[in-house]
């Protein structure tokens, strides 16, 4: 404390001038507009900075947050675009047949793309309702379909898998095939058992058909880049380049199905 009054006495007639100095100041700025609207302008330049800077640390460690209540927000998106039953021209739709989806949010634990039967493991199971047969996309397209379930997990078959095959077709034409994997690219997957009347050619969409009980109709695949006709010359043999990158797969959405016992009983019925 005697330090502080020393510093104070040795320094008298400095701090006097800084105090009279900020009293004129002050009573310059109270006078003038101009000078007021120019100190307003300064400071609110100054906090906004600070606020900014402020902001964008909150943001940073606020991401993880911000990326569930978006994943959140586009499950209840996807639900009510798959479930709608107006006929849109909308590349993820399913317009006419409508079945009713339901859409869980999931992370991607661990993922596998360099083998010939690649599998995803999600952190959703039997506890969230999540069983056998369940579609699983992302954001940007399909990823794969739920193999085994465990109370808080499950697996799911990569569509970059031998033993996969999806049925799609071709946006501009409806014409049908079948999506399987030869092992090679994991960002390149095959089309086949389309039939060579189909009108395709490189730059085409390729969609889900909604022809299972699994997937919506029009959930986007990837776009064709190169085709050729088979040894037979009755089918193409079509590269698809994927929508999705399946190397770096974080959050997907898990499809259920609502009436897929329903229609797969009735299948059942038919067949026998």
């Amino acid at each position: 404390m005697q330090q502080i009054i020393n510093f104070i006495i040795r320094n008298k007639n400095f701090l006097l001038f800084v105090l009279l100095f900020g009293i004129a100041l002050i009573f310059t700025i109270q006078s003038h507009s101009y000078h007021k609207s120019k100190f307003v302008n300064s400071a609110n330049f100054l906090s906004g900075g600070v606020y900014n800077s402020v902001n964008n640390v909150s943001s940073y460690f606020n991401l993880k947050t911000q990326n569930e209540l978006l994943a959140a927000e586009n499950k209840r998106l996807n639900e009510l675009l798959f479930n709608t039953k107006i006929d849109t021209n909308a590349i993820v739709l399913d317009s006419t047949s409508g079945l009713n989806y339901k859409y869980t949010t999931a992370n991607v634990i661990r993922n596998s793309y360099n083998l010939s039967d690649n599998f995803l493991l999600i952190n959703k199971g039997i506890n969230d309702s999540i069983h056998q047969d369940f579609g699983v996309i992302s954001s940007l397209g399909l990823v794969g379909i739920i193999d085994n379930v465990s109370n808080n997990y499950a697996t799911v078959i990569s569509i970059l898998n031998s033993k996969s095959s999806i049925s799609v077709k071709l946006k501009k034409s409806g014409h049908i095939g079948s999506l399987t994997w030869n092992g090679n690219s994991p960002n390149i997957i095959q089309l086949t058992d389309v039939e060579k009347i189909a009108p395709v050619s490189e730059g085409d969409t390729i969609v889900t058909s909604g022809q299972s009980s699994i997937f919506p109709k029009n959930i986007p695949v990837g776009t064709v880049i190169n085709l050729k006709l088979d040894a037979t010359e009755n089918f193409y043999e079509i590269d698809v380049k994927l929508f999705n990158d399946m190397t770096n797969l974080e959050h997907v959405y898990i499809i259920e199905n609502t009436e897929k016992q329903e229609i797969e009983i009735l299948l059942e019925n038919t067949n026998e």
